[in-house]
């Protein structure tokens, strides 16, 4: 009596219209379950093993799935000439399913793994944080910085080696062809050739400075020109100072992320530049011409008579000339009326003077003084 087979939907636990994703997921899943290095002496978990990957072979082809809709099992018998089992299969289009399954179990290795190290690569970003100082950040500077990164080798020049020519084995494809014979039967499967490790090529002497890598650290100097006007967080780009590429990628790039000191006297807010500047009461009440320092040098400003604490002045086009975004910010000037911690005896008697005549016709004494009088 012929066995009765399951229905290879049923096996993958999926529905007759899944798509070709939905199966190879579930696929991925109950192979794992049942894989015999995953249940070591388990006659049953083998048999679903097989089962799995014979119903995948099936469903995973247009072809065939199309022959199993229409006809089920009986497709595939000998009498129809069809598929019988996995002797013989070849499961090349199978590769990324079983390279992720087998590498783990001792298989051989998937064609992904070697193939990642013998791509064509570019290199990695580099990120340098520099701290400058508030006048370097306003006036812009130049600074050497160094930086340890894997460069292009300074002996073979990225190759890895000399007199390079095309791979003998694999004739240039970086590919070979090899028949494995599993618990499960046999299949041809690609692999990384193992003499070019998949570039292709091979050197009649490998490179002993970098050892065949293409690269090698070093420690190197470069002078950065940091930009007026670059503010905290901040970053440049310098194309190419990155870590070196692999096989003929380009290398990445260096990024230069900028901390800004705080200043004694100065804040900053964007391009625009603070400072306080402190007052004496005479020169608050009878205004004057107040000498204070700016980014570009000493100016001269004029306070106004009855300038009041906290006051804000400002000066056009004293700010940042930024580069970064090619505006110019303004000065603000913070007035603080510092009050006499000690008075002398005369100017004791100047302010009791002064306190005698009328200097309460502000409005806000005006307001206070109505309400004492309800």
């Amino acid at each position: 009596m012929a066995e009765t087979k399951t229905d290879y939907y049923e096996v993958l636990g999926v529905t007759k219209n899944a798509s070709e994703a939905e199966i190879k997921k579930a696929y991925r899943v109950v192979a794992k379950k049942y894989h015999p290095d995953m249940n070591p002496g388990d006659a049953e978990a083998e048999r679903k093993f097989k089962e799995a990957a014979e119903a995948y072979a099936v469903l995973s082809d247009p072809e065939k799935r199309a022959k199993y809709d229409q006809y089920g099992h009986a497709a595939f018998t000998n009498s129809q000439g069809g598929f019988s089992g996995f002797d013989g299969f070849d499961f090349g289009g199978m590769e990324d399913i079983f390279g992720d399954l087998f590498k783990n179990f001792g298989f051989g290795s998937s064609s992904s793994g070697t193939r990642t190290s013998s791509r064509r690569e570019d290199g990695s970003d580099l990120l340098y944080r520099m701290s400058i100082t508030f006048e370097e950040a306003v006036n812009g500077a130049k600074r050497d910085i160094k930086v340890d990164t894997e460069d292009e080798c300074s002996e073979c020049h990225g190759q890895g080696g000399f007199n390079m020519h095309t791979c003998p084995d694999c004739k240039g494809s970086g590919t070979v062809t090899r028949q494995q014979s599993t618990i499960f039967g046999s299949f041809l499967s690609k692999t990384s050739c193992p003499t070019c490790h998949g570039t292709g090529s091979t050197f009649d002497k490998i490179c002993t400075n970098c050892h065949g890598t293409g690269k090698e650290r070093k420690v190197k100097t470069l002078t950065i020109t940091i930009p007026k006007g670059i503010n905290t967080g901040n970053r440049i780009r310098l194309a190419g100072k990155g870590e070196a590429g692999t096989n003929g990628g380009e290398p990445g790039d260096l990024y230069i992320e900028f901390s800004v000191k705080e200043d004694d006297f100065y804040t900053r807010d964007e391009n625009d530049i603070y400072i306080t500047v402190p007052l004496t009461i005479t020169e608050a009440v009878l205004g004057c011409k107040k000498e204070i320092p700016t980014i570009y040098g000493n100016a001269i400003i004029t306070i106004p008579d009855g300038t009041k604490n906290g006051s804000k002045l400002r000066l056009k086009g004293k700010g940042i000339d930024s580069d970064i975004n090619n505006k110019k910010g303004d000065m603000y000037v913070i007035v603080d009326v510092v009050m006499p911690s000690k008075l002398t005896k005369k100017q004791k008697d100047l302010f009791k003077e002064l306190s005698e005549t009328t200097l309460d016709d502000d409005s806000k004494f005006t307001k206070f003084n109505k309400m004492l009088k309800k």
